[in-house]
């Protein structure tokens, strides 16, 4: 089994460096060039709540070669379609595509290689790029942990070797309702990622201001209102289950909601939202693949979603440089 990372930026560096710290292979293919280089002459350095440093295999897109049974794809997703249809070249007949990106790319994802050649999987935990070859882990090493899947629910014959490659870092639980795992993923990124990218700030700062912890439980309330409508369960997190935690119908269970937060959000607090690393950089975020989607699928149910509509429109003020990150952006929410 030849497996590969594709996007291997800061989440894909230190799964990488796990896999292979633990005896399994897989190939690290990033962009950047810098980072490349750094890995192939000094390793994978994982700083944070966890530090260690291992030899890794790396190279670059143009690098590629051969053929793999599994890539697990780790790029941002406004680039998908070139993405895919490049990595289609190097995927076995019957090998996989396991996508760890934001929001619902599944569908995107099926539509190039095939839904039998397309998995899904959740990522429950954070890092930051520092420098080159430098990646902070963000969350506690007990929550390391992937939920795995697809959309169709049929089991795809590289199932146990994705999940054995994938416990080299942690836990791995397969999910039969893989949408409604989707779903929880991104309640929490529309959340604590969007605000995160709002304000500059890290989840945990997100959750302490009051104000913004208003917004944050507004966000969580849209999602579980749009899964009611769609018909989505939205599955456990990490063994919580966020909508009997954070779900509201009375001013004494929003008060429950509204302390509670903080608390749910403690092991990722150090967490800075990837869209915000994107903004520190003048890139263009993902806010359309995950607060818009909750928008989209908020129209579809006719569910509003005012909360996410502003997030989405404060951060591509944001990408335009009409604002800039910062608590100030709270005047903008009706609160």
């Amino acid at each position: 089994m030849r497996s590969a990372i594709y996007g291997a930026g800061s989440l894909g560096t230190i799964l990488g460096a796990f896999i292979t710290r633990n005896g399994g292979q897989v190939d690290l293919i990033n962009r950047n060039k810098a980072h490349v280089e750094a890995l192939k002459a000094n390793g994978a350095t994982v700083t944070g709540t966890l530090n260690f440093n291992q030899k890794v295999n790396a190279c670059t897109v143009d690098e590629m070669e051969g053929i793999y049974d599994i890539i697990f794809l780790m790029t941002k997703q406004q680039q998908n379609v070139e993405v895919v249809n490049h990595i289609k070249n190097f995927l076995a007949e019957d090998g996989v595509v396991v996508t760890l990106q934001n929001g619902i790319p599944e569908l995107q994802v099926s539509e190039i290689v095939g839904e039998e050649r397309t998995m899904g999987c959740t990522v429950a935990w954070g890092a930051t790029m520092k420098e080159p070859g430098v990646c902070e882990l963000t969350s506690e090493p007990d929550s390391l942990t992937f939920s795995l899947g697809n959309l169709s629910g049929k089991p795809n014959p590289k199932t146990a070797a994705v999940k054995e490659l994938l416990e080299m870092m942690g836990p791995v639980e397969l999910d039969a309702n893989f949408i409604g795992t989707r779903w929880s993923k991104l309640l929490i990124n529309s959340a604590f990622s969007g605000m995160s990218a709002v304000l500059g700030c890290t989840f945990g700062e997100a959750a302490a201001d009051k104000k913004s912890r208003k917004v944050v439980q507004a966000l969580i309330k849209e999602c579980i209102d749009v899964c009611k409508a769609g018909n989505i369960k939205i599955e456990p997190i990490q063994g919580k289950d966020v909508v009997k935690l954070l779900d509201w119908s009375n001013p004494i269970k929003k008060a429950v909601s509204f302390f509670i937060i903080p608390i749910a959000i403690r092991k990722h607090a150090l967490l800075r939202a990837s869209m915000l690393q994107d903004l520190d950089k003048g890139k263009k975020t993902e806010v359309d693949a995950i607060n818009g989607v909750v928008c989209a699928f908020g129209r579809k149910v006719g569910c509003p979603t005012p909360m996410n509509d502003k997030v989405v429109e404060i951060i591509h003020k944001i990408e335009a440089g009409e604002l800039s990150c910062g608590f100030d952006n709270l005047k903008h929410f009706n609160l």
